[in-house]
């Protein structure tokens, strides 16, 4: 499987990368909490092993961010913050679990399976509106049975605006689920990004512009 770790403390991070590896995972490593957004924006992991105190982000802002953009995502909290408030705090971010620094690497590896089981089975594979319907797990777009070729971000938005299907959504709400935290983009990048969606799926007035609020996707069922 591919993991992704972030994790400030090296010497944490080489031992589960050998220990993980050793079993036959892959791990990739990050000790930067932006780092880890951009990074799961781009690659399908099978989980996220994030610690809390990074060096740019708190790491629960990192969660939060990461459940508005890959909602399906197991993310384990490790963290050697051990009160009771603090687990609350995590799963309340999104967590699927959290567990304890000092830990037995067993149990971490029990707990990623254990969520893995959990998140796979209680989630719906597609999401979709219309005639279009988006694969979560191939991460692919089809409309009347054609597939479409979208970038990553032109994913993160259709996905965006087809849970939020005949709301208007802001382009505020799509910054923060499709560029994630701390980000610098403007909100001419939302527009720039909802034009290429609109072409790309030939959407016309079913993806309407709501003037100084945000953009509302429409779609009729064919």
């Amino acid at each position: 499987m591919n993991f992704l770790l972030v994790e400030d403390d090296r010497s944490i991070a080489r031992f589960l990368r050998r220990g993980m590896e050793a079993e036959g995972h892959h791990v990739e490593w990050t000790d930067q909490g932006v780092s880890a957004v951009d990074y799961a924006t781009c690659v399908d992991y099978d989980a996220i092993i994030l610690d809390l105190t990074l060096p740019d982000v708190d790491g629960l802002e990192v969660c939060r961010a990461l459940r508005r953009q890959k909602w399906r995502l197991p993310i384990l909290i490790l963290s050697a913050r051990d009160q009771v408030g603090d687990r609350v705090k995590g799963l309340n971010a999104g967590a699927d679990d959290f567990l304890v620094k000092p830990f037995a690497f067993e149990e971490l590896l029990a707990r990623l399976s254990a969520i893995q089981r959990r998140v796979g089975s209680s989630q719906e594979s597609t999401l979709g509106a219309g005639s279009i319907v988006l694969d979560r797990e191939s991460r692919t777009v089809r409309i009347a049975g054609r597939n479409i070729e979208l970038t990553a971000r032109e994913l993160q938005l259709l996905e965006c605006l087809l849970k939020s299907h005949d709301k208007v959504v802001s382009r505020a709400t799509i910054l923060n689920q499709v560029w994630g935290v701390a980000t610098d983009v403007s909100d001419n990048a939302v527009d720039v990004y909802v034009g290429y969606l609109r072409r790309k799926l030939n959407l016309g007035d079913q993806l309407v512009t709501v003037r100084g609020v945000g953009f509302k996707l429409s779609l009729r069922a064919d």
